[in-house]
């Protein structure tokens, strides 16, 4: 009964609304769901940069994580989410700041990267080997 007395009230509102009106309420709303989900996504990176930082036994800086992208991107079962990209620094001996990032993937961290790359470089051929 009561979700029928607030349907009523709520179509009552939105009759008096003109179009221009219902979109700006839209835009609003739409808004503020991006800037609590991206709150939410951004305390999971916090978490998981800090506690990657801990795993390696390495300074975790400015307890904080920045966004450098947002995007739209699909999961493994194709459904569109937002992919975010944080970076954030860390120190391996406390008097330096190196980069890392976190990328996650609606809710969910999709990648972590705290430790440069590692390049291996082949080993010359010998005078006899060849390459297939």
């Amino acid at each position: 009964m009561l979700t029928v007395a607030c349907f009523t009230v709520l179509v009552g509102i939105l009759g008096a609304m003109d179009l221009l009106e219902l979109l700006g309420l839209a835009l609003l709303l739409a808004a503020v769901w991006l800037w609590l989900d991206s709150l939410k996504a951004r305390e999971t990176g916090i978490r998981a940069a800090q506690s990657a930082c801990d795993e390696e036994r390495l300074q975790f800086l400015d307890d904080t994580v920045v966004i450098r992208s947002l995007r739209l991107a699909r999961d493994d079962d194709g459904q569109l989410k937002l992919r975010r990209v944080y970076a954030f620094e860390y120190s391996d001996n406390g008097d330096n700041r190196r980069p890392g990032s976190v990328t996650m993937l609606g809710q969910q961290v999709e990648y972590l990267h705290i430790r440069p790359q590692l390049y291996v470089v082949p080993k010359a051929p010998e005078r006899n080997d060849t390459f297939h």
